[in-house]
């Protein structure tokens, strides 16, 4: 594998982006600057989602290897399943064994800890990730919307 001078492999989606570990990336996804996609665990990410600058979505740990003093000498890993048109906000981070259903919105600065359950349509925010309410509804309004322009 190669890198650039800042340790970043090259990739399709963006330059400043960091993608380790080929995860599986689905066509119509953009990915922003800024971001880390580690596919060491098992990573997939639907069609068409948008993740934004700065995200983090981690399918590893370290911290029982860390903090027992490497008695405990296992890297953690967990499939992460992001599926197709999910929004993820800026800087938010998405940790090991996590699903998200399609249609979601993950607001900004979210964090979603580690083996959450997503449902479709959802809008999830803070620290630690909850869900706010569904918003099918609202899809479907914006989508009428657009129609009648």
């Amino acid at each position: 594998m190669t890198f650039d001078e800042h340790g970043i492999s090259p990739n399709k989606y963006n330059p400043h982006a960091w993608i380790i570990n080929n995860p599986e990336i689905g066509e119509g996804t953009w990915i922003g600057a800024f971001t880390v996609i580690d596919g060491i665990g098992g990573l997939r990410i639907g069609r068409c989602c948008n993740i934004s600058c700065g995200v983090h979505i981690i399918t590893h740990s370290t911290v029982k290897r860390c903090v027992t003093e490497r008695e405990y000498n296992e890297v953690e890993k967990s499939e992460t399943v992001v599926e197709d048109y999910v929004f993820i906000g800026e800087h938010s981070t998405i940790l090991i064994g996590v699903h998200i259903g399609h249609h979601s919105i993950i607001a900004a600065g979210t964090v979603i800890t580690e083996g959450t359950v997503i449902p479709p349509y959802s809008l999830v925010a803070g620290v630690p990730g909850r869900i706010v309410r569904n918003i099918e509804s609202e899809i479907e309004k914006w989508k009428n919307e657009k129609q009648n322009l």
